[in-house]
């Protein structure tokens, strides 16, 4: 269902750029790829996805935090920053990495001074292409607190884990 939700947020925006939804639609949906002349009649792009309403709910921000879906691998925390900058005071850009291997994992966040700049940068920036991958930005949602590890109750009380493995490979 997240996948459907996505697509139709990418036709949705891509409807309102300059070229016409019927390329869009020929280049998704078309079963002939050699014909190069647009429909006489493009079809509406709610007569093809359906009705808008799942795509005009998106959830309200209740932080200037955002969570950026979708990035490439060769993304880093300046080209993020850059690309966000223009729609307010960008107070931190961070790219997610692995901790062993140092590369990207393919999302990130950008926090804004208030509310109104990262709804302009959510309108602005939602399924856009950066890198040559179309991104996908949303509300962040708190961070959910890890559990405290538990005690190990099979040690004993020196200090020592007994082993349960039984037989040998010899």
């Amino acid at each position: 269902m997240a996948l459907s939700s996505q697509l139709r947020r990418l036709l949705r925006s891509s409807a309102s750029v300059s070229s016409p939804p019927s390329s869009i639609l020929r280049a998704t949906f078309c079963s002939s790829p050699s014909s190069s002349a647009p429909a006489p009649n493009p079809p509406h792009l709610s007569s093809i996805i359906g009705d808008d309403t799942e795509v005009s709910n998106v959830p309200p921000l209740t932080t200037p935090k955002l969570f950026i879906s979708g990035l490439s691998r060769l993304t880093t925390d300046e080209k993020l920053k850059n690309t966000f900058a223009p729609f307010g005071q960008l107070l931190e850009a961070k790219v997610i990495a692995d901790r062993i291997s140092g590369r990207s994992k393919g999302f990130g966040f950008v926090r804004y001074a208030t509310l109104e700049e990262a709804e302009n940068a959510r309108q602005g920036m939602n399924a856009k292409f950066l890198d040559g991958w179309v991104i996908f930005v949303d509300p962040a949602k708190p961070r959910q607190q890890k559990p405290a590890p538990q005690p190990d109750t099979d040690s004993s009380h020196t200090g020592f884990t007994s082993n349960k493995t039984v037989g040998w490979c010899g």
